[in-house]
């Protein structure tokens, strides 16, 4: 009993530190964000017509994205890992980091890839309803895409000597990455983020969601420049928001936007194949 309410007591503290700061971030992330339209990606699109549906979900998804790192950390706690996570040193911190940080890219990308599979499919669709995501869209899962993806935090203290702090901090970095990541505002764009460069920004993953089938990593583009899945116009689209702060695309409301991009539009899910 006393190692179940230890449990519990770490589950509560993750959660309500991630949906706190989900709820924080997000708020004050769209206060700066609407104040420069031109920075959109998707103009044509309104996806806060889906904020309310968002973050009822990610309060119900997030019970299982935050039960995969407290159930990490409290295995290392137990002393029930492989391996001892490291003692904290000039090396072990980044050492670890940067292997967990590419593991972590490269159990995203194919469990990602998965998640399109057919009969997978179904559990992901939840969360391509959002065509044009929003800060609110990152954690809009089902329960089974929301463990199947995260549970690499439950999984890699068990085998690699992750100490606990590099961990959190990864997962601190990952979920403030992720909500800008779908937050559907172009800031990041420069020449780090595209060819040769593996970094990412915005437009990587918005392309995700707007083309579907490109752009399944997370972290970098390296994969999917591997194995061919990064969407072609990724690395013009970056150079043209260096260049200009719309990115090259006139900015037109919702209201002046034609009929398909209308909200019906913005919440359904794409086709497998759309382009």
């Amino acid at each position: 009993m006393r190692t179940l309410l230890e449990f519990l007591a770490v589950w509560a503290a993750v959660y309500a530190a991630t949906f706190g700061t989900y709820l924080a971030f997000g708020a004050l992330f769209n206060w700066y964000a609407f104040r420069h339209p031109e920075r959109r990606i998707q103009k044509n699109r309104d996806g806060l017509k889906r904020r309310g549906k968002e973050i009822r979900q990610s309060a119900w998804s997030l019970l299982g994205t935050c039960f995969c790192l407290a159930g990490g950390l409290y295995a290392q706690y137990r002393g029930w890992t492989l391996f001892a996570p490291l003692d904290l040193s000039w090396w072990s911190v980044p050492l670890m980091a940067i292997i967990s940080i590419f593991a972590f890219d490269t159990w995203f990308y194919w469990g990602h890839r998965l998640m399109h599979w057919g009969p997978l499919y179904k559990h992901h669709q939840y969360h391509h309803r959002s065509v044009a995501p929003t800060v609110w869209s990152n954690y809009s899962d089902t329960m089974l895409d929301a463990v199947a993806m995260q549970s690499y935090y439950l999984i890699a203290p068990l085998i690699l000597p992750i100490p606990p702090i590099v961990l959190i901090g990864q997962r601190v970095y990952d979920h403030f990455n992720g909500m800008i990541g779908h937050s559907g505002f172009e800031f990041a764009a420069s020449k780090w983020t595209r060819v040769p460069s593996p970094m990412v920004c915005t437009l990587f993953h918005d392309l995700h969601h707007s083309k579907f089938n490109y752009n399944y990593a997370n972290f970098f583009s390296f994969w999917d420049r591997v194995c061919g899945t990064l969407h072609k116009g990724y690395d013009e689209g970056v150079e043209r928001w260096e260049a200009l702060p719309d990115g090259g695309v006139p900015y037109r409301t919702p209201r002046q936007a034609p009929a398909a991009t209308s909200a019906a539009t913005a919440d359904a899910p794409p086709a497998v194949a759309a382009e």
